[in-house]
């Protein structure tokens, strides 16, 4: 029987709120970044929610590092991430690796994963190093400006060249605004999405008519590279050269489409975010400041990495993550019944007291003392299900603040830090990680 037997169990329902459904929606698309913890100083490490959308079903709460593993580590059978984030459907599509599960899920990651591997991420650092550059170069000196749009027109630009491979302006013209009206769209719009009726509806239908495009530009992308094959390190190069190969299994071109438009979207928007809370949290804290220049001025890398790493600890991009329950399954002492959303709040794990010293500090430092990061540190997931491109997202992060660090000293706009905003599933700064930059002596 799934799940970790006990010799009694609580009852099948952990506590939680008593508001009205509609109301905790609202509040779980708003702020649950300030609403969980609340919830679970008031009902513990396991409480429950009833959401009015995208689907009516029990919603259970995990915020220890231990159950969530089990979650993590559980059978991906029983754990469907696939149906957990079905709301993502309508922007991703239908055969993306965040909607996919069981086999279908494992062989689309054995064929994205080459591509994220070592030496094709060492083939990659080059042109990130050298759009950051690009970038950078151009930053207003001595005027306040929004790091967060910075970083988002950066790692498009990035993802563009290396997943994508668009290299012609015209097309990258095109690509930009398409991507940024997808990746700005309000949180209940994209909830809307999944309902038959409102999809028909402005703004709903406006949305869906630029995921159509998006997908003919990224159609007409796949098919020039097919027409001209080459020797290209990017992403759709190898997820070309996999689907020619002798023994076949590669994607077909709605699967192919599926997964790049999946690689773009997510995977430029939750990067930029993460670099945009670096640069807030470093503008903030002269000291941790000085410290990351001085690794940037002499190549040290891993001190950077902990920079990104200590930010995405403090400000997770994406806060929580979901699994359906396919059978009931036992967590946290509780016996869950089938259809049970089960969704591990990585934000919570990452400031648990218990696990970490002063959570709420910004110290990069807790990963540099010579061990593997804190098995408190979860912002790519776990388990079969964690994010195939952390290691992609990390480098790049990494050069862009050492590109960043070795020209530019940074303050803030205002000493108060920013509070986050929610922004489909990722957490952004609510003022856009407004810094000031100075050249440095």
């Amino acid at each position: 029987m799934p799940g970790k037997s006990t010799s009694s169990h609580r009852p099948a329902r952990p506590p939680g709120p008593r508001l009205p459904p509609l109301v905790q929606t609202l509040l779980f698309v708003r702020c649950r970044d300030r609403w969980f913890p609340r919830l679970r100083r008031t009902y513990g490490d396991v409480f429950s929610l009833d959401l009015a959308a995208p689907v009516r079903r029990p919603v259970v709460i995990l915020a220890r590092q231990e159950d969530v593993d089990e979650i993590f580590g559980g059978p991906v059978g029983v754990l469907h991430a696939g149906e957990g984030n079905a709301v993502l459907r309508p922007v991703m599509g239908d055969r993306s690796l965040l909607l996919a599960d069981g086999d279908e899920h494992r062989r689309a990651r054995r064929l994205l994963l080459p591509a994220f591997s070592g030496p094709a991420l060492r083939a990659y650092e080059e042109t990130m190093r050298t759009a950051a550059v690009a970038e950078v170069e151009r930053w207003p000196v001595g005027q306040v400006f929004g790091a967060h749009r910075r970083m988002r027109d950066l790692t498009l630009e990035v993802i563009s060249r290396l997943v994508l491979g668009v290299t012609a302006q015209e097309r990258l013209a095109e690509l930009r605004p398409l991507t940024r009206r997808l990746t700005d769209m309000g949180q209940l719009t994209m909830l809307g999405l999944s309902h038959p009726y409102l999809s028909r509806l402005r703004p709903w239908r406006r949305y869906l008519d630029v995921r159509r495009r998006l997908d003919a530009l990224i159609d007409a992308q796949a098919a020039d590279r097919r027409a001209a094959p080459d020797d290209g390190n990017d992403v759709l190069a190898h997820l070309l050269r996999a689907t020619a190969s002798p023994d076949g299994g590669g994607f077909g071109d709605a699967e192919l489409r599926d997964q790049l438009v999946t690689l773009l979207l997510a995977g430029h928007e939750t990067t930029a975010t993460g670099l945009a809370w670096a640069l807030h949290e470093l503008s903030r804290h002269p000291e941790q400041l000085r410290r990351a220049q001085r690794a940037a001025d002499e190549g040290d890398d891993a001190h950077l990495t902990a920079v990104v790493k200590e930010t995405l600890r403090r400000r997770p991009v994406v806060y929580q993550v979901a699994r359906c329950l396919t059978e009931p399954f036992t967590v946290a002492g509780y016996r869950l019944p089938r259809g049970t959303t089960v969704m591990p709040a990585i934000g919570l794990v990452h400031g648990d007291p218990a696990r970490q010293e002063r959570p709420d500090a910004f110290r990069p430092e807790r990963f540099l003392d010579g061990r593997s990061p804190s098995p408190a540190w979860i912002p790519f997931g776990g388990g079969a299900r964690r994010c195939p491109g952390a290691g992609f997202a990390l480098l790049e992060a990494t050069v862009v603040l050492r590109e960043v660090l070795t020209r530019y000293d940074l303050r803030p706009d205002r000493p108060r830090p920013e509070a986050s905003r929610s922004r489909q599933v990722t957490h952004v700064p609510a003022r856009g990680a407004r810094i000031v930059v100075s050249r440095r002596r």
